[in-house]
Order: C-alpha cells, then structure tokens, then sequence
C-alpha cells in the first residue's frame, strides 16, 4: 500500500526569479501603471471579478489581440447568456488570425511538432502552417463553406485536424470534430444535431499496435447526415501515402487547392460561433455547446499565459483526442505563439515523447500520473526531462500522493498544474498560478476573471467547507448558445435551475481561507451516508493506494429520503485476487481514513471501470442503472470507452 501523504504538505514555492520571470507579473506591472494595484494574486483575482468589465477589457488590450474593439462596452444585455448577455457588442476579430498572426511576425519558429505511435514525425513552421491554411481555405470556399456553415470532422490528433479547423474558422464557417474511436451512432448523435455541410474524415486510425479500418464507419455517418454537400476523406491509414506534405483528398475532387496561398480572415462579431464540442452524452443526446470567436480567444490567451505560463518560448504538449476540449485548448498555444505538440496513439510513453521533443510544458489526465507513480516509473531518471517546467493534470481530481509522486519521481522544480473546469467553458476553472506556494492536494487558486464560489445547502457560499461550484459572474467564454434551442431552455435548465442567473457546475469544492481549492467530484454523484456528504474522489484517493487495485468505482444507491446500498467495485492489477484479507484490509482502511459510516455494504471484483471516451468514471450512469433504469436508457454504450463492462453492473 502507498504511503500516507498529508494534504496541504508544502511541496513547492516559487523563487524571486520565477515570481519576476511570470507572465502574469507582466500583466501585474502593466495594470500598475494604468492605476489599478494588486500586491498579490488574491489582490489580483479579486480585482478581476469586482471589476469584471475593467479585467476582460484589459485583457483585450494587454494581449494586442487582432481585430476591432470598437468603443462599445464590454458587456451589454442581461445577467447570463440565456438572458440576453452580449460581450463586446460591436467588436469583430478572428480566432484563425490571433492563432496564425506568428506567421507574420516570427515566419521560420516552429509551431507544430507532430508525433504519432506508429512513428509518424511531421514539423511545420509558422509559414508552412499558415500557407496550408490558405490551401485548404480555398477548398472549403469551393465546396461553398462560408460563414455560419459547420464543418464535421472524424479525424485524430493530427496536423490535418488543425489545418482544417483554422481553414474553418478562417471562413466564419463552424468546427465540430470527434475523434475516430467513436462509434457510428455516437458520432451521428453529435453531428446530425448541428447538420453539417461538409465532411473531413480519416480513412482509420492506429492505436495501441492495433490498425482500425473506419471506411464503412464514414459512409455510415455520411449517409446519416442529408446535409453534406461533400466528403473529404484523408488516407492516414494507408502507410504508402508519403508522410511529406498535406494528405487531404476527398471523393469528388482535392481539398487543397495549391497555389491559392492568399490568406484571408472573415472579420466576425465576438459572439459568433467558433465551434460546436459535446457534453459526454452518457444518457441522452449530448449537448451540442457553442463557443464564439472571442470568448475562447480571450479566455485562452489569459489561462495559457497567466496560469500556465506558456509563450513564445514553450513547447506545449497535452495528451488529448479531438473528441475531448483539451483539444481545443491544446491548439490555442498558438495564440501564445508556442510550439504545439500533437500526438496520435496510445499513452505508451508519453514521458519519452516529451523528452526527445523539448517539451517544457506537459499535460496529462490524473489518472495517468497515478498509473506512472502505482508503476514506480522515475520518469525523471530515465530521461532527459530538463527542459520541462510544468506538468498539467486535469479530468479528474488528482490525490495528494500523485501531487507528491511528480516532485519525487520527475522534478522539484517544474510546477504541477492541477485544474479543474469543463468543456461547458472550453477551461478551468480554478487551477495554478505561478505566483503561489503549491500544496499537496490542494489545486492553487480561482482562475482570474472567474468568480468560483462554494454554496452550502442554504445556497450561500461558505470557505472551508464542502460546496456546491457554482460562478457568480459570467465569463466571455461560457457557451453563446446551444445549438437548436432557441428558446434556451436546455442552456438554462444545464446551469442555471438550482439557482437562478448563478451557474451551477455540478462538482463539488471547498474553497480555503487562503484561496486554494479542493474538488472532490460530481455532486450528483454524493456519497451521502447518515448525513454525511463525501465526494467520491476522497473514496479513490484511499482504495486505489493499495498495489492489488488499479482502478474502481464507488456507487451509493440511495434516494431523496431513501438511504441505500453502498457498492465499491474494483479493477484488480494482474496477478491479484479479491481475497478475504483484502476485503477486510480495504473495509479497516476506509473505516480509518474516511469514516465507519462509509464502509461499503458489498465489495466486488470487476474486470474494467466503465470510462466516457474523454476518460471520465461513469459514476451517474452506473448509479441509475443499479437503482432500476435500464442499460440503453441509463447509459450511452457509444459514448464510453469500455461498453463491454457494463454487463458487471447490474442490480
């Protein structure tokens, strides 16, 4: 069994360099000279969300970001964006030409590092990357995308994916991507909602030494969707295309049109849909969220720059898929003018890759950290990890032990990011600062501009206490919209039921008195046991430190006013069984480390925890299907990484 690890233990500070070197000091030192003075981060986060108009308009012009501000006010309308909210209302820009405006400036760096599992390596400069863009650009406009069109994509994490998204995005048109390990019906699900006009997909994909032919997927999903004017199919899978270049052709004719370099940028309001990215989906239809150009491009520019600290200098690498936002926000290190490593494949080494890349800036899920550190890897050992100066981890809340296992086994002097937030808002919420001391367990601080707040159940906000995460004050990069729901309802009833004009995210939080941020998992997945409430993650952290259990899922199935069964299944590690001590060992150590009223009625051994596509524990799902809903009601099989297992949970 792991070692105990106290949370709040004060694993790193930053030095008098590191304070001076920030990006945020900066932004700190320039707002002093237009008056506003803020002596520390808290002085600076609470500057942001009083003075909300005052912060995002300081972004826009610190950042120099491309396009017309206008002399409109920040904000106009009602409270939220169901009510009537418009950011910068008059304002026009263009997220392709903040993302692209390098390739002016800086041409020859580099800004796309392109690695795949199969051992596929592709550099693009800030030039060539720009001059496909304009290629594809063309081709799009030929096939008659223009403004407002959507354009679906199946592809991985490719070079292409980025290609075409910009090319769209340059065009006013609008991107929506899955990636090709999801099933038919799941990828129709998301794109007939939004009724695409064209197509761009993969003819298959490679994956953990496996090779997926998805041709027939494609012409599934094509016929499914009347509203393709065409299909653009790239042949990744096909070895013998030359890896050289721009792979992209389709049914009817290229993509592509070489010598159409001429890059153009539709000037677009602020509000105007960017792209369209999708709740989870495990029960129902999944959500189709509209972002706009200018809420991500502002809302990325301050978390890449103030709270990961990216620019010019970095190498950003995040381990990701299209069908996950972390997509979305690994792309926009182009905006901070870094260099964007894109993977394709299985996490089989991803510390190897980010040695023999220079990456210096790393994303992970938790759950990854957690395999390398119950492994025993020493990733900073084993390579050349130097270069490196920040480790993120987000997905799911990450325990004390792996906040420790980072410092120990790869570096005491990068800052591990641990943030939180959600694809509702393409960022995190709450997440690290490079200006505050880091403790185990406990994630930094709230994100600048976002006023996180914790509710207790007389909804008003408590510190120091397990709450309810809601948002105050809205922030640009909340959906404009959700596609097909004119009415908002839907939008309204997702966020904003339990307490009107304030946004309830749905996890729980307990903020500290000193800023910092405790997420302890879905409130909707409470574990209640005679009136005491504990998120489930506090329930992993201590049955997945013992060496037999790699994975495991914890499930009350009590009602309102109806206590239930308390049900703790667990993936075993090869080799182990689910002996009679081990059952008795878990039950005295979740008696000691939580509390006796949590000792769960029933133990059992399952071959796999059932995972969403993005990696998420299907806590809710698994939940309804054990208090009586039926499988295909409770739970979405295409949507989810692992729908074989779901036949082990059953009432």
């Amino acid at each position: 069994m792991a070692g105990e690890v106290s949370e709040g233990s004060v694993l790193w500070e930053p030095s008098e360099e590191v304070v001076a070197a920030a990006r945020v000091t900066g932004f700190v030192h320039w707002l002093w000279e237009r008056g506003v003075r803020a002596e520390t981060y808290d002085d600076l986060w609470r500057w942001s969300v009083t003075e909300v108009d005052a912060f995002w308009d300081a972004i826009w012009s610190y950042f120099q970001v491309v396009g017309e501000r206008g002399d409109g006010p920040v904000r106009s309308g009602g409270p939220t964006p169901v009510d009537g909210l418009e950011w910068f209302p008059g304002a026009t820009l263009n997220y392709a030409a903040n993302a692209l405006r390098r390739a002016e400036e800086t041409p020859d760096e580099t800004a796309v590092i392109f690695r795949s599992e199969a051992g596929g390596h592709r550099v693009l400069t800030y030039r060539e990357l720009a001059l496909h863009v304009a290629e594809v650009r063309a081709g799009l406009a030929d096939l008659g995308v223009g403004k407002g069109d959507r354009v679906a994509a199946y592809i991985p994490n490719i070079p292409e994916a980025l290609i075409c998204f910009l090319a769209t995005a340059s065009l006013g048109a609008i991107w929506s991507s899955c990636s090709p390990d999801f099933g038919s019906s799941s990828v129709i699900d998301r794109f007939a909602q939004i009724e695409p006009k064209v197509l761009i997909a993969v003819d298959g994909y490679a994956y953990n030494g496996k090779r997926f032919d998805r041709r027939e997927v494609v012409k599934e999903i094509e016929a499914a969707l009347p509203s393709l004017a065409a299909t653009v199919l790239i042949p990744y899978l096909d070895p013998a295309v030359t890896p050289d270049g721009l792979r992209v052709g389709m049914h009817y004719g290229e993509l592509p049109r070489p010598g159409r370099d001429t890059l153009e940028f539709e000037a677009v309001p602020f509000d105007h849909p960017l792209w369209v990215v999708y709740s989870s989906g495990t029960t129902g239809l999944p959500k189709p969220i509209v972002h706009g150009h200018g809420g991500v491009v502002l809302e990325h520019l301050k978390a890449l720059s103030f709270h990961q600290d990216l620019g010019p200098e970095d190498v950003f690498f995040w381990f990701t898929t299209t069908g996950w936002m972390m997509w979305n926000y690994l792309i926009s290190g182009l905006l901070v003018g870094s260099t964007v490593v894109m993977y394709d494949g299985a996490p089989l080494d991803l510390w190897s890759l980010a040695a023999d890349n220079g990456v210096t800036y790393m994303g992970v899920g938790a759950p990854y950290i957690m395999a390398s550190a119950k492994e025993g890897s020493r990733p900073g050992q084993d390579f050349d990890l130097s270069g490196l100066r920040g480790i993120g981890s987000t997905g799911s809340p990450l325990p004390p032990e792996g906040f420790t296992w980072v410092y120990e086994a790869v570096g005491k002097d990068l800052l591990l990011g641990s943030f939180s937030g959600g694809t509702d808002i393409c960022t995190g919420f709450v997440g690290p600062s490079p200006l505050l001391p880091l403790r185990a367990g406990v994630i930094q601080c709230r994100g600048l501009g976002a006023k996180i707040e914790a509710f207790g159940e007389d909804g008003e906000p408590v510190v120091g206490e397990v709450g309810e995460l809601v948002l105050t004050e809205p922030m640009p990069s909340m959906p404009v919209f959700f596609w097909d729901d004119e009415s908002g309802d839907r939008y309204r009833d997702s966020y904003f039921d339990m307490y009107p004009g304030v946004w309830r995210h749905g996890d729980w939080i307990k903020i500290l008195p000193d800023g910092g941020c405790v997420i302890y998992g879905r409130s909707d997945s409470t574990l209640n046991r005679g009136g005491i409430r504990m998120g489930t993650s506090d329930f992993y952290r201590v049955v997945e430190a013992f060496d037999e259990i790699t994975d495991s899922l914890v499930i009350d199935t009590g009602r309102l006013g109806e206590e239930g069964r308390l049900l703790l299944y667990v993936q075993l590690a090869e080799g182990a069984s689910l002996t009679d001590e081990l059952v008795q060992n878990l039950r005295k150590e979740i008696r000691s480390a939580l509390s006796p009223r949590h000792v769960p009625d029933e133990i059992t051994a399952v071959p796999g925890i059932p995972r969403t596509l993005s990696g998420k524990k299907l806590e809710v799902p698994v939940r309804k299907i054990l208090q009586g809903t039926p499988v295909d009601k409770a739970a979405n099989r295409d949507s989810m990484a692992n729908p074989e297992v779901l036949s082990h949970f059953t009432p």
